[in-house]
């Protein structure tokens, strides 16, 4: 027995030596085995071994450039691959547009010498870098990231870089700013200035001002002449007419949605979600409208958190589809099947689910509701039906004082442009005899118009109160357009609010009325949608869906309920705290069930700074509020401001910031004593600074200081602990 121990012994030591060696055998022979840096195989190299290699696919593809884009919303990919455009048509160039989500840059330094890498980056919430972009930022941002050549460097690497972002946010294109003094830093070379892209004005005149020049240095940089591309078109369009219908996509936005077979619910395949609950929030008699909706989420495999996002598809108004059917000689075959295909699939894929109809593209696939650019004017320009049509457009194409006056401040879309350059009148209802029709290829409309995105709203509900239901607080946007020498004042509506407007009457079974315009009293129409969906899949009996999706979001009160919060949203800011709130309920209901009232005696305070006109005609969810604060027993405060009802001793408006000033004690212990946190929500380019402001000056003066100095300090550091979090929009 003694003998088969020690045997085993013997063997279970031996077996430990043997695996510690294994282990640390570069260690142990280190001496005899010389450091190299890792080189990418023949295999690899080639381009059919690893798909993520960027600088395979390059040289396998012929291609000079590649273009990253760093994109939340898919902006920054539609400038991307407008840079690849414009690299064939001036130069017979090819790209490589990447998503950098699929890429890896350890061989970033291995890029030719005759080759240039474009960065397309958008900046996403608090100046942090679109989801698939971290990991580039982090290895070009990294002093410890190497690249084949076992050094962070990369000197000599051209490169060029277009930033995205709005002025109106604290950091305004950041990430682009990042990106290019990293890339500087390690030795890369820059062709031409680092353009920026402000949304908040002119995303695309800042393009248009920024790429003439930068592509004049790219020529001489690159040692490429302009004239050596042409005018290739895109897509391939062509009609169908023996496809099954059941296969024809009819505005469906997933295969698993034209098949109706189940899966995951997410931007790609977004769910039908049926409306439970339409109603409107502000009084009756108003001029304005903010519909509340309560959406079903149950058995659908969607989660949310309060804070989070809901993403709405809309469709585009009818008469906008009608208008452009009539635009481009479509109408009498507007439900003609047709099917795209992509000339190059590496440059542009085709951006929406086929083969599909005419009026499918123009309903549910492309943003034909935006303002017309001001590039695609001189494209179609070619195609107009008379001379005078044709200098029409020229003149908005190469005139930007004129197109700012008549297509920007005019609000015009593609199809308003097309009829009032044709002489048309925009009034009415388009219809083939009014509407002359241009001869412009479909190809180039797919080219040219970008994909119709999602809608965003803060969701206004907690799923600890309503686990299955999404509670969307949506104002709806109408506004008069700016007269000028072509156009007089119209109503412009909102793509999606009125998409959700359109759905509350539909819920209620009634009609839109009408509304007055400066020259016609009560004869504007709002405009209708088609709100039934694909072959009616948004209808069923009386309910209607709405396909969504959930973004999530880092919007979050803290997980210990001591902490005070202090939140700020006036108007439809409001919403997310909405969410807020109930889930302190919810938690304070089970901790009354559990210890009593007593159970709240340590929490921190909530306060709710929120501000609107009247309290008679926008006050939002007027009547919940006291009952969550007597749910809360004491621990919720809630401040109004009513801009056009209380007012100053002078007789200036009160707006949320002049409460916290009022309140200056205790924000400002909640802050510096009890560790509280901050959240603002709403409009960026002007409640969101004052608000800051405001606290800025509050916590100055509770630290013996000024504003600019100690109070620009703490709000500095609280940003840095992520006790300061805001969710705005401009």
């Amino acid at each position: 027995m003694a003998i088969a121990l020690t045997s085993d012994l013997v063997v279970l030591v031996l077996g430990v030596a043997l695996a510690a060696a294994y282990l640390f055998r570069d260690q142990l022979f280190a001496s005899s085995k010389p450091k190299t840096v890792p080189v990418a195989s023949s295999k690899v190299s080639n381009g059919s071994g690893n798909p993520r290699d960027f600088v395979a696919k390059m040289k396998e593809g012929k291609k000079r450039i590649a273009i990253f884009y760093g994109s939340q919303t898919g902006t920054a990919e539609e400038y991307a691959i407008r840079l690849a455009k414009e690299a064939k048509q001036k130069f017979g160039l090819a790209s490589l547009v990447c998503d950098p989500e699929e890429y890896d840059f350890e061989n970033l330094d291995q890029v030719p010498e005759d080759s240039c890498v474009f960065f397309v980056m958008a900046t996403y919430g608090e100046g942090e870098p679109t989801d698939n972009a971290v990991t580039l930022c982090q290895n070009l941002s990294d002093d410890s990231f190497e690249f084949s050549n076992g050094e962070h460097k990369l000197p000599g690497l051209k490169y060029v870089v277009f930033g995205l972002g709005n002025k109106t946010y604290e950091h305004y294109n950041l990430i682009s700013r990042n990106v290019d003094a990293d890339l500087e830093k390690m030795g890369a070379v820059r062709i031409g200035v680092r353009g920026e892209g402000d949304d908040d004005k002119s995303m695309e005149e800042d393009y248009l001002e920024w790429k003439d020049g930068m592509w004049e240095e790219f020529a001489r940089v690159m040692g490429v002449e302009e004239g050596q591309g042409g005018d290739s078109p895109d897509f391939v369009v062509t009609e169908v007419s023996d496809h099954p219908p059941e296969k024809v996509y009819q505005g469906e936005l997933s295969a698993r949605a034209l098949t109706r077979s189940k899966g995951i619910h997410d931007a790609k395949n977004p769910y039908p979600a049926p409306i439970t609950v339409a109603r409107e929030l502000f009084a009756e008699g108003s001029d304005r409208n903010c519909v509340h909706i309560e959406l079903n989420t149950e058995n659908s495999g969607i989660t949310y958190q309060h804070g989070d996002h809901v993403g709405v598809w809309p469709s585009n108004a009818e008469i906008e589809v009608e208008r452009l059917l009539c635009a481009l000689g479509l109408h009498d075959k507007k439900d003609t099947v047709i099917n795209i295909d992509s000339l190059d699939p590496a440059l542009a894929k085709v951006p929406f689910p086929v083969p599909t109809t005419y009026v499918t593209v123009l309903r549910h696939y492309i943003d034909i509701s935006a303002v017309a650019g001001r590039q695609i004017l001189g494209v179609l320009s070619k195609f107009a039906p008379s001379p005078d049509a044709e200098a029409f457009l020229k003149n908005l194409n190469t005139n930007k004082e004129e197109y700012n006056a008549v297509v920007t401040h005019g609000c015009l879309k593609l199809g308003e442009v097309l009829q009032l350059a044709a002489g048309n009148e925009l009034k009415g209802i388009p219809t083939p005899e009014n509407t002359t029709a241009w001869g412009i290829p479909f190809d180039i409309i797919v080219s040219s118009i970008p994909r119709l995105q999602p809608r965003y709203y803060s969701i206004s509900s907690s799923p600890k109160l309503y686990p299955h239901s999404i509670h969307i607080t949506c104002v709806v946007l109408k506004y008069q357009s700016v007269k000028n020498h072509h156009v007089s004042t119209r109503w412009i509506y909102g793509t999606g609010s009125n998409f959700l407007l359109n759905l509350k009457f539909a819920s209620e079974g009634q009609e839109a009325p009408l509304i007055d315009s400066e020259e016609e009293p009560a004869k504007v129409f709002y405009p209708k949608y088609a709100v039934e969906g694909p072959r009616n899949a948004y209808k069923q009996d009386t309910i209607y869906k709405v396909p969504i999706h959930v973004r999530r979001s880092t919007f979050r009160l803290p997980t210990n309920p001591k902490s005070p919060v202090i939140m700020v949203g006036p108007g439809t800011g409001v919403a997310p705290f909405r969410g807020f709130v109930q889930e302190r309920v919810a938690m304070a209901r089970r901790t009354i069930e559990k210890n009593g009232p007593e159970g709240l005696a340590d929490w921190g305070g909530i306060r709710l700074y929120y501000g609107c006109r009247s309290s008679k005609e926008d006050f939002l969810y007027k009547d919940e509020w006291p009952e969550y604060t007597k749910e809360l027993h004491g621990k919720f405060t809630l401040r109004c401001s009513f801009s056009r009802e209380v007012f100053r001793p002078d007789g200036g408006k009160i707006y949320v910031q002049d409460l916290l000033l009022e309140d200056r004690e205790t924000v400002a212990d909640a802050i510096l004593n009890g560790k509280g946190y901050v959240y603002i929500c709403g409009d960026a380019r002007n409640m969101s600074k004052a608000v800051e402001e405001a606290l800025c000056k509050i916590l100055g003066e509770a630290k013996g200081g000024s504003a600019e100095v100690e109070g620009a300090a703490e709000v500095k550091l609280l940003k840095e602990r992520s006790r300061f979090l805001t969710d705005v929009w401009s």
